[in-house]
């Protein structure tokens, strides 16, 4: 049975309609992730609270637990990438108001677990966990 002109046009068109709704669900499901904020907040917050001035070793621990609270919420995204530094330069500027803060934070993280005598200042944690706090906003997570 042949099939008719317009029948043929009209299942065309429904296929690329298809196509074209699968392609929008699919690109703004990665940019409208949303997070469980609450979540992000409390643990965000226990960070914070974890450094303590006259204790050294929570200089380093916080830096740590703030990248890695910031790799979760990458990855939660679907952010592709083998490690941190891979996501960091998959998503870019586009994302990030203080990208360069961002790398520049992450690279002290990578001090700290590399580098066995490398010990933080408390004034470096505060502004790397200011810059993680500021990633996590702009990424829509706190």
């Amino acid at each position: 049975m042949p099939i008719d002109g317009s029948l043929l046009v009209f299942l065309i068109a429904i296929v690329i309609v298809g196509i074209l709704v699968i392609l929008a669900i699919s690109m703004t499901s990665k940019r409208g992730h949303t997070f469980d904020k609450e979540n992000y907040q409390i643990d965000f917050l226990r960070i914070e609270q974890s450094l303590e001035k006259d204790n050294e070793s929570s200089y380093s621990m916080a830096i740590i637990e703030g990248d890695k609270l910031l790799d979760r919420a990458l990855m939660e995204m679907g952010v592709q990438g083998r490690t941190m530094g891979d996501r960091l330069k998959r998503i870019g500027k586009s994302r990030f108001t203080q990208l360069n803060a961002v790398w520049h934070a992450h690279k002290l993280r990578n001090q700290i677990a590399h580098e066995h005598d490398f010990k933080p200042e408390y004034r470096q944690a505060m502004h790397a966990l200011e810059t993680y706090k500021q990633a996590l906003k702009d990424l829509g997570a706190i």
